[in-house]
């Protein structure tokens, strides 16, 4: 049996595809199943089943459309209703494909009705495919349906993870969905590059922790904001999402993408942060490749608004492209490509660029005019743990909504790494007041010594 894990780091997450030499089951696929095809193709095997260990809530599915295209058996948790036809299963049920033998283990936490599917080969068990039940070092997010469900889940999740452990030897490796990035995960994930059900049962929260309260008390505390679109992904994902459609959208030229600009729609930039505060369009919003381009401009952006995206690389716009649409966010209104001077029809903008030790330079100089505004666009319990003195607290994905909470001015703006604030810098500029990018990492801002705790 050979197990070819799928990649999407852009979103924290794993698809797998396992396999015997001649029949393979896919677990968890994302919406653009060409990656599982070539993986397929890759290995000489035909697929015979698509298996979904739960209803996802931060990326689109592919699990139906995959199906649908290679005539494999979709297999669902029972108890997940959706609109569309596939093979429900149920804790204790055994599926055959080829020499592979899945048993179905009921793993309710993450989600109600979360399912595990452990795969054995001709030796036995071999790998589980937890999803976002058993995580490395952690378990999946609890209170994705609600505050007031997530204490009874959090439980049920608790001993749904002691039981599968207890049941498997501890050789049997550990293949989850979640837990790379992916804001799903209830607390950090070990960061482990692989991990066993033995190297679980010695490190993961469900057994360090002293009982079932201590870790459910852990857990809930643990749980930190999650994007805006996660909202939306369970009503898609029930309904059947439609197929991917990655064909390049309409080019536009310069004139063009002046009047999508001057209708007040989102025209994102995909460039390094860097080089958008040197010389960018009026009234477009900096997410930069290479950063988690779909979990940030997903949180930020309004659902369903439509995006136009322009970069000076092509390659760039076909990969946001798609990164959108495991998302949700379909077939961009149009796209552009090539310099920014060469495309801007009434020139470019700027905005400058710093560090936490020239912000440091700027607050030694107090001037009779006050101390600089600092704007902290991180999260809550980020602020919490430390922050600068004197700093306005908004997350950047309220930043639009909030922008009259930010005093005039001069205005330096900061997350932890310079990915987030680089999104707040543009919306600031898109708002017509004047961002100062800090482009630097928050430790280095408490190594300078300055973050103050509250």
């Amino acid at each position: 049996m050979e197990v070819v894990t799928i990649d999407t780091p852009q979103l924290g997450d794993r698809s797998y595809l396992v396999h015997d030499g001649a029949v393979a089951v896919a677990i968890d696929p994302q919406r653009d199943i060409d990656r599982v095809l070539r993986a397929a193709g890759a290995a000489g095997v035909d697929l015979a089943a698509v298996a979904e260990t739960h209803l996802h809530n931060d990326y689109v599915s592919g699990g139906r459309q995959l199906a649908a295209t290679t005539g494999a058996t979709h297999l669902l948790a029972g108890g997940d209703e959706v609109a569309y036809a596939c093979v429900a299963v149920d804790g204790g049920e055994e599926h055959r494909f080829g020499e592979l033998r899945l048993r179905v283990v009921a793993t309710p936490g993450h989600t109600p009705h979360h399912v595990t599917y452990v795969v054995d080969d001709a030796e036995g068990p071999a790998a589980a495919f937890t999803g976002g039940s058993l995580l490395f070092g952690t378990v999946g997010r609890t209170d994705l349906l609600g505050a007031d469900q997530a204490q009874v889940l959090t439980r049920r999740q608790y001993h749904s993870v002691r039981q599968l452990v207890g049941s498997l030897a501890d050789d049997v490796v550990v293949c989850p969905t979640h837990g790379f990035g992916s804001f799903c995960s209830s607390t950090p994930p070990s960061g482990a590059a692989s991990s066993t059900i033995g190297d679980e049962r010695q490190h993961n929260l469900v057994f360090l922790a002293d009982d079932e309260q201590s870790f459910v008390k852990t857990v809930l505390s643990g749980l930190t904001a999650y994007p805006r679109y996660y909202a939306h992904m369970g009503f898609i994902n029930r309904s059947g999402p439609a197929p991917i459609d990655l064909s390049p959208s309409h080019r536009l030229d310069g004139t063009a993408l002046s009047q999508h600009l001057e209708a007040g729609e989102w025209v994102v930039d995909l460039r390094n942060r860097r080089a958008f505060a040197a010389g960018h369009l009026p009234r477009t919003v900096n997410a930069e490749m290479g950063t988690p381009l779909s979990t940030f401009l997903g949180w930020v952006i309004p659902w369903g608004t439509p995006v136009v995206l322009m970069s000076d690389d092509p390659n760039d716009v076909a990969a946001a492209q798609r990164d959108l649409a495991r998302i949700g966010i379909d077939r961009p209104l149009g796209v552009a490509v090539g310099d920014p001077r060469r495309l801007a029809t009434r020139g470019l903008r700027s905005y400058a660029v710093g560090d936490f030790a020239d912000l440091q330079a700027t607050m030694a100089y107090r001037r009779a005019d006050g101390v600089p505004v600092v704007l902290d666009v991180r999260r809550d319990d980020e602020w919490e743990q430390g922050h600068i003195d004197g700093a306005v607290h908004v997350h950047f994905s309220d930043l639009e909504t909030r922008m009259a909470e930010v005093p005039a001015g001069r205005i330096w703006v900061y997350c932890a790494t310079g990915y987030r604030s680089a999104v707040a810098a543009s919306l600031l500029a898109r708002a017509g007041r004047e961002p100062v990018l800090v482009d630097d990492d928050w430790e280095r801002a408490e190594r300078l010594g300055l973050s103050v705790h509250r």
